[in-house]
C-alpha cells in the first residue's frame, strides 16, 4: 500500500485533501489537523528534474505548484535538514 492510498484511507472522510498529479513520490504526510498532504519539495524537484533541467524545475515549481491557492491545499516542507 503506497502512502497515498493510506492518507486517503485514513484522512479523506472528514476533509477533502488536494492530492497534486505526478507528486505520488514526494508525498512525505499529513499535517496535524489532517487538511493537508505534506509533500517534500527536494523530492518533487528531482521529479521534475525527470523532464527539465534543475532551472526549468524549479522555475516551473514556483510558478506552477507553490503558487496554487485554496482550502485543503498541500504544504511544501525543506526536509534535508537530516
Amino acid at each position: 500500500m503506497t502512502i497515498k492510498e493510506i492518507i486517503i484511507e485514513q484522512f479523506t472522510e472528514d476533509e477533502p485533501l488536494v492530492f497534486l498529479d505526478g507528486f505520488d513520490e514526494a508525498i512525505i504526510g499529513v499535517n496535524v489537523g489532517g487538511t493537508s498532504v505534506i509533500y517534500s519539495f527536494v523530492k518533487g524537484i528531482e521529479i521534475l528534474e525527470e523532464n527539465m533541467t534543475n532551472e526549468e524545475a524549479l522555475d516551473y515549481f514556483y510558478f506552477n505548484v507553490a503558487s496554487l491557492q485554496g482550502e485543503n491545499m498541500p504544504i511544501w516542507v525543506y526536509d534535508n535538514y537530516a
